[in-house]
C-alpha cells in the first residue's frame, strides 16, 4: 500500500512547479477567510511554530519539501479561527485532517508532520481559540467560541483546506482522510455524525465522544479518592502496589501469563488480597491496603450510576492503574473542573467539593458547543465512509469501556434500519496501551500501529511503522485500503519496539482484534510473533 502511495505521489508530485505565496494561497479562498502565511520549507528543514502557539509549541523537524500555510476563517459571532495545512511536493493525491487534544487550542503542526511524510496533504485546526490542554478558561460566556471548538472550527477548515489544496496542485483530491485521538476521536466522530461529506475514512482513537458526561465524571471519580486526610483515601504511592497486584491476578486469566491484562472484563478480581493485616499501623510503607481504602478501590472499578439509577459513564479498566493522573492530586485534574466552571458557566469561584447530580444534569440540558456525539452515524453511512476506531485498555484518562458502549449504541440505532455497522464501523480494543498511546514500563505491550499521536513518540521524524509500512501494521494504510481498496481490516497487528524506539529491534507484535473478537495464543510458536495469535469470540 505504501508502494501506492509512492507511486501517486509520484505522479502527482507538481507542488515545485507552483508557487506557494500568500496571493496564490489566497485566490483559493473565500471573502471570510484571509492568509496568515505561506511559504516554501525545504528538505530537511524544521518548521518554526509560530510564538503563541499554547496548545502545540514543538517545531516538527526534519520535514519534506512542502509549503506551510496558515490561514484565519470568520466564524459565528464575532470569532474566527485558523488552520495549518503542510502541502508537500511530493503529493500522493490526498487530504489528511489531523485533530487536538482536550480543551487545547492552537494548531497541531507537529502531528501534521507524519501525515506529510506519507505524501498527504495535511491539515490542523486551532479550535477557534489559544489555550493548553488542560486549560478551560476560554470558554466562559463565550458559547460560540466553544461551538468552534465543538465542531464548527473542523468543518470549516476542512472544506478551506481542501478548497486551497486542490487549487495548489491545480488537481481534485482522490480521497479524503482524518486521524484524531482523545479530543481528536471525537472530532472524527463529530465530523462522521455531522458532515459526512468531509472525509472518506476516520481514524478515530480514544474518542473523547461523551463529552457531557466525560468531563463531569473526571471531578467525580476524582472525589472518590478526596480529601487526602479521609481514611478512605488511597495515595498515590500506593498505586503501583495496586497496580501489581491486579496484574497477579488478571493477566493469567486471559489464557498466558506475558505481563498483559489483556481481557480486564473478564478477569475476577479479589481486591481483599491487599487488605492490611491487622498490625499494620502505616498503609503507605506496608503495602497494603485498609478497609475503607479498598470500598474507594471498588469505586474506582464500578461505573458511575447517576440518579433513578440511570448510567453516567463507565468505570477505569483493570490494568489502567500506571495512568491514574485523575486520581492522583489533591484536586481533579482541570478537564472535569474547567468544563464545570466554564463550559457550564458556574463561574471559576465554583468548589468541586460542592458537585453533584444537578452538574451531571445541567450538562445534559447545554451540551455546549453541541460537542457530545450521537449514535445516528446513517449519513455517514450512506456516503460510503469508513470509521476505524480503537481505544487502549490501560487508558487511565477515558476508560476504555466508553468505546465499545458508544459502538454498541450505534449498532442499537442502525442495525434496526437494515444497516450492517460492520460494513462502514469497526472498533479495536488495544491491551495494555494507556491513552492513545504507549504501555507500562513492565508492561510491554504491542501498542504502535501508527495511530493518531504516535509517531512523534517514537521519533521526530518517525512516520508509518518503520519496517513494516503496509496496511496489515499501519492503521492509516488500512484506513487507506479499506475506503480505496474496500478490503476491510480484521485485525491491526500492533508492534512494541524495544526501549520505544525504531532504532532498536521489535521486542513483540500481536493482533489487535476487531471487537468484539479477542486475540488469543494458538499455543505453539513464538508468543511475540503475530503469526502464534488468532482473534477469535469468548463467548
Amino acid at each position: 500500500m505504501l508502494g501506492l502511495l509512492l507511486t501517486y505521489g509520484a505522479l502527482c508530485g507538481a507542488a515545485n512547479a507552483l508557487e506557494c505565496s500568500s496571493s496564490v494561497i489566497q485566490s483559493a479562498l473565500s471573502s471570510s477567510a484571509s492568509v496568515n502565511f505561506a511559504y516554501p520549507v525545504e528538505a530537511n528543514e524544521t518548521f518554526q511554530v509560530p510564538r503563541g502557539d499554547t496548545g502545540y509549541p514543538t517545531n516538527p523537524v526534519g520535514l519534506p519539501a512542502l509549503c506551510a500555510v496558515s490561514v484565519q476563517v470568520q466564524s459565528v459571532g464575532n470569532t474566527t479561527f485558523g488552520f495549518g495545512l503542510f502541502l508537500p511536493s511530493d503529493w500522493n493525491g490526498r487530504f489528511l485532517a489531523v485533530g487536538n487534544g482536550g480543551f487545547a487550542g492552537g494548531i497541531n503542526w507537529i502531528d501534521m508532520a507524519p501525515g506529510s511524510r506519507y505524501g498527504f496533504a495535511t491539515m490542523s485546526t486551532d479550535t477557534g481559540h489559544n489555550s493548553s490542554s488542560f486549560d478551560g478558561t476560554w470558554a466562559y460566556n463565550q458559547p460560540e467560541k466553544v461551538e468552534n471548538w465543538g465542531h464548527l472550527a473542523m468543518h470549516g477548515s476542512v472544506v478551506a483546506a481542501k478548497n486551497i489544496t486542490a487549487s495548489f496542485y491545480q488537481k481534485e483530491i482522490s480521497y479524503n482522510y482524518y486521524s484524531g485521538c482523545s479530543t481528536g476521536g471525537r472530532q472524527g466522530l463529530k465530523e462522521a455524525e455531522y458532515y459526512p461529506e468531509d472525509f472518506d475514512g476516520i481514524l478515530a482513537g480514544a474518542p473523547a465522544w461523551w463529552t457531557s458526561h466525560l468531563q463531569p465524571w473526571t471531578t467525580k471519580v476524582a472525589l472518590y479518592n478526596l480529601p487526602l486526610s479521609a481514611d478512605y483515601h488511597i495515595p498515590s504511592t500506593l498505586f503501583p502496589t495496586i497496580a501489581a497486584e491486579v496484574q497477579k491476578q488478571c493477566d493469567p486469566q486471559d489464557g498466558l501469563k506475558d505481563n498483559i491484562v489483556s481481557d480486564p472484563q473478564g478477569c475476577n478480581f479479589r481486591p481483599e488480597e491487599l487488605l492490611c493485616a491487622s498490625n499494620v499501623t502505616n498503609t503507605t510503607t506496608s503495602g497494603c491496603l485498609t478497609s475503607p481504602q479498598l470500598d474507594t478501590l471498588n469505586k474506582f472499578y464500578t461505573d458511575s450510576i447517576g440518579e433513578n439509577q440511570t448510567f453516567a459513564f463507565t468505570h477505569l479498566y483493570l490494568g489502567s492503574e500506571p495512568q491514574w493522573l485523575l486520581l492522583s492530586e489533591d484536586k481533579p485534574i482541570p478537564l472535569g473542573p474547567d468544563y464545570i466552571k466554564y463550559f457550564l458557566g458556574l463561574g471559576p469561584d465554583w468548589n468541586f467539593y460542592d458537585y453533584n447530580e444537578d452538574i451531571q444534569r445541567l450538562a445534559d440540558e447545554l451540551d455546549p458547543g453541541n460537542a457530545t456525539v450521537g449514535f445516528d452515524l446513517s449519513a455517514y453511512h450512506a456516503k460510503g465512509g469508513k470509521i476505524l476506531s480503537y481505544h487502549g485498555m490501560a487508558d487511565g484518562l477515558i476508560p476504555a469501556g466508553s468505546s465499545p458502549y458508544y459502538y454498541n449504541h450505534v449498532i442499537c440505532t442502525l442495525q434496526p434500519r437494515g444497516i450492517s455497522v460492520d460494513e462502514f464501523y469497526r472498533f479495536f480494543f488495544v491491551p495494555g496501551m494507556q491513552h492513545c498511546a504507549g504501555t507500562a514500563a513492565n508492561v510491554n505491550a504491542p501498542w504502535y500501529f501508527a495511530g493518531a499521536n504516535q509517531a512523534i513518540d517514537l521519533g521526530d521524524t518517525v512516520y508509518g511503522v518503520p519496517g513494516f509500512r503496509d496496511e496489515k501494521h499501519d492503521a492509516l494504510l488500512a484506513m487507506v485500503a479499506w475506503v480505496e481498496n474496500g478490503t476491510a481490516p480484521e485485525h491491526i497487528i500492533g508492534t512494541k519496539y524495544v526501549n520505544d524506539t525504531t532504532q532498536a529491534e521489535v521486542l513483540r507484535q500481536r493482533p489487535l482484534c476487531m471487537y468484539p473478537k479477542q486475540a488469543k495464543y494458538t499455543g505453539n510458536g513464538d508468543v511475540d510473533e503475530a503469526s502464534s495469535w488468532k482473534c477469535e469470540l469468548l463467548y
